[in-house]
């Protein structure tokens, strides 16, 4: 399979390039820069996604099977929230059109920060737990807000060009050796913690991308979006229990066990038979080599 990924140098693009290549796949990476390394099976040109004439000469050059968009500004708070939204939402246009004008279906990485609490000034509980893919969005931010916005691209170009979009949702992506949840972890205290917007879930991002390679291997049509997320929280602390200690409350419908993520991954589950595999409890100490060409 010839498939383009963009944002190919990026801490989720660089592992996603990584496993599709060692897969055997014919991968084709993008990003604002080349990396200093090469990859067989890979190679890797430099553009700006927000320039549509760059995204649309590169896309229909290379004319791919499929396309893994990743490209983006990752998270909020790290650019002016103008940028953040023109850059997320035009890259993310430009790619997703250009895949439709040659017939090639997507996966991309959209975020469970489109629901709105993530990075809301006021965190609030969702209407019901676990929160699925169903749930109302209501971003008050930069950065849900143009994941939304993404989502309707999406729906547009599925009309308009008839390809399959494929939007995941990963929570707090962490990674092998570096998990930063262990610093929230260690000084917790329901009594004292602020309210988390996303109620203390994460993800591997090894679970990240098997959601992606489970994706492009399936047989999909239209659009259709899926949650990322660990089994477990990274508190180590029953979900319901410190979700009530901290927000003062549960909402009505709340059917959570133990340590059970606040977000359901079942639809992903039944769709692609994906499960995640890792858990904070041994991913923080593991020793596991990152993308060879970065």
């Amino acid at each position: 399979m010839d498939v383009l990924v963009t944002g190919a140098t990026g801490a989720i693009g660089s592992w996603i390039v990584e496993r599709l290549a060692a897969d055997g796949h014919d991968v084709v990476g993008v990003d604002l820069e080349r990396p200093p390394g090469d990859r067989e099976n890979a190679r890797f040109y430099a553009a700006d996604l927000t320039d549509q004439g760059q995204a649309w000469e590169l896309i229909q050059s290379e004319d791919p099977d499929q396309v893994v968009h990743c490209a983006s500004i990752p998270v909020a708070g790290t650019h002016p929230g103008t940028e953040t939204f023109r850059n997320n939402v035009e890259c993310t246009y430009n790619v997703l059109v250009a895949a439709g004008t040659v017939g090639a279906d997507v996966v991309w990485t959209s975020s469970e920060s489109l629901y709105g609490m993530p990075f809301a000034r006021e965190p609030s509980l969702p209407d019901y737990l676990p929160i699925d893919e169903a749930h109302p969005k209501r971003p008050e931010d930069p950065y849900g807000t143009s994941k939304l916005v993404g989502e309707e691209v999406a729906e547009m170009v599925v009309r308009r060009y008839g390809i399959a979009v494929t939007s995941l949702r990963p929570s707090w992506v962490n990674y092998p050796g570096r998990y930063e949840v262990s610093e929230v972890r260690e000084d917790f205290d329901p009594e004292t913690a602020d309210r988390s917007g996303n109620f203390w879930s994460y993800v591997d991002v090894r679970d990240v991308v098997s959601l992606v390679a489970a994706a492009l291997a399936a047989d999909r049509s239209g659009h259709e979006a899926y949650l990322a997320v660990a089994d477990d929280n990274y508190l180590g602390r029953p979900t319901a229990e410190t979700v009530a200690a901290v927000f003062g409350g549960l909402p009505d419908d709340c059917d959570l066990d133990g340590e059970q993520s606040a977000f359901s991954t079942a639809k992903a589950r039944e769709r692609f038979g994906w499960t995640p595999d890792h858990s904070w409890r041994t991913a923080e100490d593991e020793s596991v080599p990152g993308p060879s060409f970065r």
